[in-house]
């Protein structure tokens, strides 16, 4: 029989005319934005921006290398270094278990524990000091007994600076490597443990190394956040020189003195979150 050639046109026609439409509609996000979006879109990205571009423009450029060599300077960045890394520590030998407790068990009241672990999130950093000091000073629920018992008072000391720090800084790692426990294909857990393995080893052989990504990322927004913290640092550590004057605090009072060496340390610090930023940004700023 022989063949029909406009249908076959027909047919090429119609087979033509599927991605056809489809390339159309991809383009079709790429209209114009509507100016009553537009327009408050650029206001809420000019009021973000502006700030850290005009610290740029004050910055004192030509006696920055003299401000930041200054020995204030470098025991308030060293305290600061060593405080946020000591604080990290904590968070990961605390955080990652109770981030496991949370994504892989099944507990009565897990959804309260879950807020309460991310209470430190919202709360106003200067409530968190006085909760501390509450719950760790000297006369503290906890703290008479640490001194009565073992001589040990935490506030207004180095150590004290640490706690704070990672108070406030535990909950970004908990939840990032709660998130990554959750991604994470339970099976090669239960393949773990059907050849016998604990499900401690099963934790350590096998699930810590699959989230160990969420692990680092969550570690560095940790990190970051203890670096950055003033609050609660003020509140429950103080502000002693070469004790608990971090770099934060260190902002604070040069902004009373010396307001050219506090904008000095604040690009340092505007530099590390940066920094901190492009590290993460496979993580936080890729498009889906």
């Amino acid at each position: 029989m022989p063949a029909d050639p406009s249908g076959a046109r027909r047919k090429g026609t119609l087979k033509g005319a599927g991605p056809r439409r489809r390339r159309a509609g991809a383009g079709g996000g790429r209209q114009g934005v509507p100016l009553l979006l537009l327009l408050p879109a650029l206001v809420a990205l000019a009021f973000l921006l502006v700030p850290l571009l005009a610290l740029l423009v004050r910055a004192p450029w030509q006696s920055m290398p003299e401000q930041l060599t200054s020995p204030a300077v470098w025991q308030a960045l060293r305290l600061s270094l060593v405080c946020a890394t000591a604080a990290t520590a904590v968070s990961l030998v605390l955080g990652v278990p109770l981030a496991w407790l949370l994504a892989r068990t099944e507990f009565p009241g897990r959804g309260l524990v879950r807020a309460l672990v991310t209470l430190p999130l919202v709360l106003p950093p200067v409530v968190g000091g006085v909760a501390l000091l509450m719950a760790l000073g000297r006369n503290g629920v906890v703290g008479q007994w640490l001194d009565a018992w073992f001589g040990v008072s935490l506030p207004f000391t180095t150590a004290g600076v640490v706690v704070a720090e990672t108070f406030v800084a535990m909950p970004f790692l908990v939840i990032s490597v709660e998130g990554t426990l959750r991604a994470a294909d339970r099976r090669y857990e239960e393949a773990a443990a059907t050849l016998g393995a604990s499900r401690f080893t099963a934790f350590r052989r096998v699930t810590l190394p699959l989230i160990m990504p969420g692990v680092a990322a969550g570690s560095v927004l940790a990190w970051a956040r203890a670096l950055g913290e003033f609050g609660a640092t003020i509140t429950f550590a103080g502000n002693f020189p070469d004790r608990t004057q971090t770099m934060p605090l260190a902002v604070y009072l040069a902004l009373q003195s010396d307001p050219e060496a506090a904008i000095a340390l604040s690009v340092v610090l505007l530099a590390v979150s940066i920094a901190v930023l492009a590290g993460l940004r496979d993580r936080w700023t890729t498009t889906p």
